[in-house]
């Protein structure tokens, strides 16, 4: 997407998990989400992904916060089949984009879904295929699917990473069928915890995050597609993960207690304003 329809310099962001380079979010007047400027370019993007820290990309259990996450994680599973579940239709075919390590496809499979995953990292794609009968492709497949191909295409925290973000919306349209159901999971910048760390929030992690959504900015990428929101849901875990990292990144410690007690306090505040740190978006397709 072209850096056009663009208004001030929101915040200045540090990358904290790899370059230490500093970013600038400006806010899309189009959209109302935010861009990270500048933005790598495709062959640089990937050097960003390059820490041990980058916990999607393995299965690794090294220490008590990704024991923790791991623990989250298969909570997170069990309610993300039951979501597909409600919206199944008698194919099940369910396309994930970004897998990850596959665990959601797996599980899936288990559950009588004919899956595919795209994953563009190389050693959670091995991992991913491992688990699923190779199901798992790199991200050029996208453009091989037939269209009105899938029931379910799913982008748990992924949307934030694709380039070119208008071209990935009209493909995953294409290849939803009529009826058919995409389900994105976002951090949300308006959240509690955004606000209350401000340049320090974990979430925004520059340049991998491209994109920085609100609930308004979703609904009028959506429009633009003819896909409606049909339902929003709060990703309660998220707040506590991400305050936590946020912590961290803000004193330099991992501070649990403060970390905690800011997710927590973020849910709570999300019960009334529905502003939850991360949010799940039901869209349907016409």
């Amino acid at each position: 997407m072209a850096s056009k329809n663009l208004n001030h310099i929101r915040l200045k962001i540090k990358d904290h998990s790899v370059s230490e380079e500093v970013f600038e979010l400006i806010q899309n007047s189009e959209y109302g989400f935010l861009e990270t400027t500048p933005q790598p370019s495709s062959d640089k993007l990937a050097e960003y992904y390059k820490s041990e820290d980058y916990i999607s990309h393995t299965d690794s259990k090294r220490n008590l916060f990704e024991k923790v996450y791991h623990i989250v994680r298969t909570i997170s599973l069990k309610k993300k089949l039951s979501l597909i579940n409600a919206f199944a239709s008698n194919d099940k075919n369910l396309l994930d984009i970004g897998c990850g390590t596959g665990d959601f496809l797996q599980i899936a499979q288990k559950n009588n879904w004919t899956v595919s995953g795209i994953e563009p990292n190389e050693q959670a794609r091995r991992i991913a295929n491992r688990k699923t009968n190779n199901s798992i492709f790199e991200i050029e497949q996208l453009l091989k699917f037939k269209s009105n191909s899938f029931d379910i295409i799913t982008l748990w925290h992924v949307l934030e990473h694709l380039p070119n973000l208008e071209d990935h919306m009209a493909v995953f349209k294409k290849l939803l069928k009529p009826k058919g159901t995409l389900i994105i999971a976002v951090p949300n910048y308006k959240s509690y915890d955004a606000k209350h760390y401000k340049q320090f929030w974990a979430a925004y992690d520059v340049p991998r995050h491209l994109w920085h959504f609100n609930k308004m900015s979703i609904s009028k990428l959506m429009d633009k597609q003819s896909l409606e929101v049909i339902k929003v849901m709060p990703m309660w875990f998220d707040a506590f993960y991400v305050s936590l990292l946020s912590e961290k990144y803000k004193s330099g410690k991992m501070n649990p207690v403060k970390g905690f007690w800011i997710g927590l306090l973020s849910n709570i505040k999300a019960l009334r304003s529905k502003e939850a740190s991360s949010l799940i978006y039901i869209i349907k397709n016409s």
